[in-house]
């Protein structure tokens, strides 16, 4: 069972405690990968992912059966400046259709066989504007960690977190300027397809709000509060609570992964129990994916969000899975091993 969560110090000391990887585990997911029909290494990164994922599961013969994916949604006050092609009306709206089952997202998890949940924060009270004020207080915050940690179930084998806010690729792109420096160019893409005069805004948001908090942001944390989203601090959570789990997390894009990174810049290996699922359009994923250590599973041009590209690549950890499992090994199938 998870902690219940106090304040983000004890936030902050369950992360730094987390379970590791099971070497046990690991060392029986090996020496069955070293026994099945086929040429060592055959299967390439896919003999990889299902050791990775068995470790996590603690069990040498893992199996995949009952994958979730949660959507968070949440509104930002910074869209007022012209940031995104689209209102802030769209995420209520599009909030509906996940609800109706009309989204991507909704026909990727049903071909996944995931479980697919969906949570509204506070659609109503957008964050504060961010190159004026923090955009969310502590108890703000916390409100959304507890969101998303308590949204994990418990029973579930595999995680995916995917988001719906207008505006988040922008604070996704000040969260990872202000964790890893470099310019605000960098970082700032098109997000829903802005023209240029819009990404022009757009970098000059994420710059602005970077250099007003800059000097209190000590964690990836701190900068959750000043930059992020409700959805995006909702995602951190959520994939903090897997780890509490030792349930296996596929990232999805940019916004995913800068969410992440909030928490790999808070305590090192946190995201030990997550993989890439892909690489964006998104100009400065692929930046990010570097920065996290992260080979993404799929590189397709996709740029929706919503969790798709991560609820995708659900299918080749799934193959990597039931190969592993399912083969015969040389001794059962009776053939001659080399």
């Amino acid at each position: 069972m998870l902690p219940v969560l106090t304040d983000l110090n004890h936030f902050r000391s369950l992360l730094s405690q987390a379970p590791a990887v099971d070497p046990a585990a690991v060392a029986a997911a090996e020496q069955r990968n070293g026994q099945l029909t086929k040429p060592p290494g055959a299967l390439a990164r896919l003999e990889e992912l299902a050791i990775w994922y068995g470790g996590w599961r603690q069990t040498g013969r893992p199996v995949i059966e009952s994958p979730q994916v949660v959507i968070f949604a949440g509104n930002h006050g910074i869209t007022a400046q012209g940031v995104s092609a689209f209102p802030p009306e769209v995420t209520a709206q599009m909030v509906g259709n996940f609800e109706h089952g009309g989204a991507a997202i909704n026909q990727l998890a049903a071909l996944a066989g995931a479980r697919l949940d969906v949570q509204a924060l506070q659609l109503d009270q957008p964050t504060q504007d961010f190159t004026k004020e923090a955009a969310l207080d502590e108890a703000g915050v916390m409100a959304a960690l507890q969101a998303g940690w308590g949204s994990v179930d418990p029973v579930s084998d595999l995680l995916v977190v995917g988001e719906m806010g207008i505006g988040n690729t922008t604070s996704a792109a000040a969260l990872a300027f202000a964790l890893y420096g470099g310019d605000a160019e960098d970082w700032t893409g098109r997000g829903t397809g802005v023209d240029d005069a819009g990404l022009q805004i757009k970098t000059r948001v994420v710059r602005e709000g970077v250099l007003r908090h800059q000097s209190e942001i000590k964690d990836g944390l701190d900068a959750l509060g000043r930059l992020g989203g409700r959805e995006i601090v909702a995602m951190a959570g959520a994939i903090a609570a897997a780890r509490m789990l030792r349930i296996p997390v596929i990232l999805d894009g940019f916004i995913c992964c800068a969410a992440a990174a909030c928490l790999a810049q808070t305590a090192d290996g946190s995201l030990d129990h997550c993989i890439a699922g892909h690489q964006s359009a998104e100009n400065a994923h692929a930046a990010l994916l570097t920065k996290l250590g992260k080979e993404p599973l799929l590189s397709l041009g996709l740029r929706l969000g919503e969790g798709s590209g991560a609820a995708l690549a659900i299918q080749i950890l799934k193959g990597a899975v039931v190969c592993h499992s399912g083969m015969a090994t040389f001794a059962e199938a009776g053939v001659t091993d080399g």
